[in-house]
């Protein structure tokens, strides 16, 4: 298995041999090789056939919230692809269509009909189901051959159930959550984590580019929801105890900016220390992931504990540190709201 950072990766337009040759797609041997002096040119082929599938690609997207929409849009704008939408909610949908172009669909079943590649983002599994596999769903739709890449944030056991019901129709899934928030799917920039059979993913690996800067195979189907799990996990931890060092600097009486300053040059550093600090120190929570949103995913990660043997003490605990925040009022605060808690 091999991962791209993908940021820069060329979407647009005719890749040259040696693009092709230098970034190559998962699970392949390096596209051109030589040997003794002649290319392979099977290989050569091969790739050829799959990068054009990615730059000319039929997509339908599911789901357009706060991270479906732009991930849309970076497939329609920055990938060139023939882009058909559904949002639960009609009129989403119809302005998506209107900023970026594309078609919407009524239905999940319609808009995954005759795609090359159906990409999904929506809340839990419970709606996951429904979008796949409810009345007029996706999976009545895809056709044999396509590729169905899921990126909501859901549990390794739906991800695998999809798996299992795709082969059954003739197609493969990737589950595929997220991480990098709502400015990382705006910016297309977020990291992807992938489970799923090679093959599929080395075809949905160039499209997922679009709003990817890293995007990795972990694994079998689930290995990507449980990656996310990994990644749930040591950001509560983190955030807390980012909550608790601002709130003793405040009591201790000193800078906290300059604390800050100091400390983020050494082993405290972190993304949320560098881009949080600053709003945590003022009270504001409206720049990020919400904390119903973190609660969500830290009962999947705690439900996965119980069924591994996981212990995951710090993690049940500042999951009931958010159970607080959100009696507070805090439902649609974001993460770093941990420090409200300490300073109520």
């Amino acid at each position: 298995m091999r991962h791209h950072t993908v940021h820069d990766r060329p979407v647009n337009g005719a890749r040259s041999r040696r693009a092709r040759s230098q970034w190559g797609l998962a699970g392949l041997t390096p596209l051109l090789r030589r040997r003794n002096h002649f290319y392979i040119w099977a290989l050569d082929t091969v790739a050829d056939s799959a990068v054009t599938e990615a730059m000319m690609a039929k997509v339908a997207f599911l789901g357009l919230g706060v991270m479906g929409y732009p991930m849309a849009g970076h497939l329609k704008a920055k990938g060139g692809h023939e882009l058909t939408v559904y949002n639960r909610t009609a009129a989403k949908s119809e302005k998506w269509v209107t900023q970026y172009g594309g078609k919407s669909a009524p239905t999940p079943k319609a808009a995954a009909e005759g795609q090359d590649f159906v990409m999904c983002c929506v809340g839990n599994d419970n709606d996951l189901r429904e979008v796949t596999l409810g009345a007029n769903g996706a999976f009545a739709g895809i056709t044999k051959g396509a590729v169905f890449v899921d990126h909501t944030t859901a549990s390794a056991e739906i991800a695998r159930e999809l798996h299992a019901e795709g082969k059954k129709r003739g197609f493969d899934c990737i589950d595929a959550p997220v991480s990098g928030g709502q400015a990382g799917a705006e910016n297309g920039v977020l990291t992807v984590m992938c489970g799923g059979e090679a093959a599929a993913y080395a075809r949905a690996e160039p499209v997922i580019a679009a709003y990817a800067r890293m995007c990795k195979l972990l694994g079998a189907p689930g290995a990507g929801q449980l990656t996310k799990m990994v990644n749930q996990i040591c950001i509560a931890g983190l955030v807390q105890g980012l909550a608790e060092g601002i709130h003793f600097a405040k009591k201790a009486g000193l800078d906290v900016e300059a604390v800050i300053q100091t400390i983020s040059k050494g082993a405290a550093q972190s993304w949320q220390m560098e881009n949080r600090y600053k709003t945590m120190n003022e009270g504001k929570f409206d720049f990020g992931f919400a904390v119903d949103w973190m609660r969500k995913d830290m009962s999947i990660c705690l439900g996965e504990a119980r069924k591994n043997g996981a212990n995951l003490p710090v993690t049940a605990l500042v999951d009931q540190f958010y159970s607080e925040v959100q009696k507070m009022g805090g439902k649609r605060w974001d993460t770093s709201s941990l420090i409200a808690r300490l300073e109520r």
